[in-house]
């Protein structure tokens, strides 16, 4: 077994924030030891730069980077606009993906073959919702105008309890690993924020029979406090973007365990947005902060490029979090709510070798995209940097 030594740097505790110097050695793809003066087989110098963990993001959308429609282009365009975004994310650091919907079970597929690099894949197929929600793609001229029609995509609209438990089960025959469920209006499209699109024997009968189909978790795109304190109190994993959250909605999140997904980059790096949505956005991440909410990164690109991705976690520090949390967010913090905590986010022995090397030794959030020097996925370069690492 060869042992890779990272050697000569700073490592990121994402469990405690901390920053210490300590090699790290990796065997087959796993973290084997972490401390100071380990050896090693292979030598790689990280002086001058920080280790931490490979990113994850819990919402990205990686297959709708192209065209969404037929019209001008092939249907094919779309999907295969899925190579690009991936290849861009896991140059930034990001190793782990949780799909918001868009991508099919055939994606994972091709990331195992190897035909084509990227970060690990989740899948939620599509972002279910009742009648008239924005998942429901219809026009009043045209009727259905759904521009997937692929079976391997499933029809996402449900109306009343018993419906919603069978688009449950029809998102997990085609490979959904989560549910991805619409419960307001939308900020993009510019109408029902606040609304509230299921009632809560629909929102409960989804997340029982999420937990029933092999204990798969429930995210929800909420903008409004009323749409994001019925998914809390119905047990939802995480809310996704909580634009507009109340102390009501983030007491029902604190104490329901339910995870925050803010997307601050949505509101945030628009420099047109006059601070309708832009502050407060930032006040209901802080206000959640301070209630003890756990906050996840997740960036909704590409509503920004996927270059940009990264800007999240800058976000995050401004808001509330500070870099030390914005980085925890976007590793331990991401990995727990993905249940994926006891295989990887923290540079531990046992845990997947996704790291990412920095340059600088400091936890400055500012310029973190620049700073991405090497990349390792499963113990294995991904982005190889030149030379030292220094900041």
């Amino acid at each position: 077994m060869t042992r890779v030594l990272l050697g000569g740097g700073a490592v990121f505790d994402a469990a405690s924030g901390s920053v210490s110097r300590a090699d790290v050695v990796l065997v087959d793809g796993r973290i084997a030891e972490v401390g100071p003066g380990l050896d090693g087989d292979t030598f790689v110098d990280c002086a001058g730069g920080l280790l931490v963990p490979g990113f994850v993001d819990c919402h990205v959308h990686v297959a709708l980077g192209g065209p969404q429609t037929p019209r001008g282009l092939p249907r094919s365009t779309r999907p295969l606009s899925v190579v690009p975004a991936l290849r861009t994310l896991l140059d930034l650091g990001i190793t782990t993906v949780r799909d918001a919907w868009g991508a099919d079970a055939g994606l994972p597929v091709a990331l195992a073959e190897g035909w084509f690099p990227g970060p690990e894949v989740l899948l939620s197929l599509r972002q279910v919702c009742t009648t008239g929600g924005i998942g429901d793609h219809w026009s009043p001229r045209y009727g259905p105008m759904d521009f997937f029609a692929d079976p391997s995509m499933p029809d996402p609209v449900f109306d009343g309890p018993d419906a919603a438990r069978a688009v449950v089960r029809r998102m997990v025959r085609a490979g959904a690993d989560w549910i991805k469920v619409t419960a307001s209006g939308s900020v993009a499209q510019g109408w029902g924020v606040h609304d509230v699109q299921l009632t809560e024997a629909e929102m409960r009968a989804l997340v029982d029979e999420a937990d029933r189909q092999g204990g798969r978790g429930v995210m929800v795109h909420a903008h409004g406090a009323r749409a994001a304190e019925l998914a809390a109190r119905a047990g939802a994993r995480s809310i996704e973007h909580g634009t507009f959250l109340d102390d009501a909605a983030v007491t029902a999140l604190a104490e329901a365990g339910s995870w925050l997904v803010p997307t601050l980059s949505t509101s945030q790096a628009d420099p047109g947005d006059p601070g309708e949505t832009a502050e407060p956005h930032r006040a209901a991440v802080r206000r959640a902060f301070e209630a003890g909410v756990p906050i996840a990164m997740g960036t909704d690109a590409p509503v920004r490029p996927y270059a940009e991705a990264l800007r999240e976690i800058h976000y995050l520090a401004e808001a509330a979090l500070g870099p030390a949390g914005a980085l925890r967010a976007a590793t331990l913090e991401a990995a727990r709510l993905l249940r994926l905590a006891d295989d990887r986010g923290e540079i531990a022995p046992g845990k997947r070798a996704d790291l990412v090397l920095l340059t600088g030794e400091g936890l400055a959030t500012e310029r973190l995209t620049e700073r991405v020097h090497t990349v390792w996925q499963s113990g294995r370069v991904v982005r190889a940097g030149a030379g030292r690492p220094t900041g």
